[in-house]
């Protein structure tokens, strides 16, 4: 969750949050190594704001035992020219995540 809160998803015209589910099918303790893959599972353009569009986002975090302590899909409203520069600011995001790893 703080990696989240701390990285955010830089938007730029900002995003509106639609929806989110959270999960934590484990317990993480004191001297986890986490690791977080996360995905654009689908990217929909809207019909009545061209510019714009929803994106659904999903992340996994992982113990070091490969147990999946936290699942997160979020549902964004976000600002958009094309559907190129619609998905550009999330493709930045998974290269932060990668980064970090």
């Amino acid at each position: 969750m703080r990696l989240l809160v701390d990285g955010g998803v830089p938007v730029a015209g900002g995003l509106i949050g639609r929806s989110v589910e959270l999960e934590w099918p484990h317990p993480t303790g004191p001297g986890d190594v986490l690791h977080v893959d996360s995905e654009i599972v689908e990217i929909v353009p809207s019909r009545s704001h061209p510019g714009g569009g929803t994106v659904v986002s999903r992340g996994e975090t992982r113990n070091q035992r490969g147990e999946v302590v936290q699942i997160i899909t979020v549902r964004l409203i976000v600002p958009a020219r094309s559907r190129r520069a619609l998905i550009a600011p999330f493709m930045s995001f998974n290269s932060y995540l990668s980064d970090i790893r």
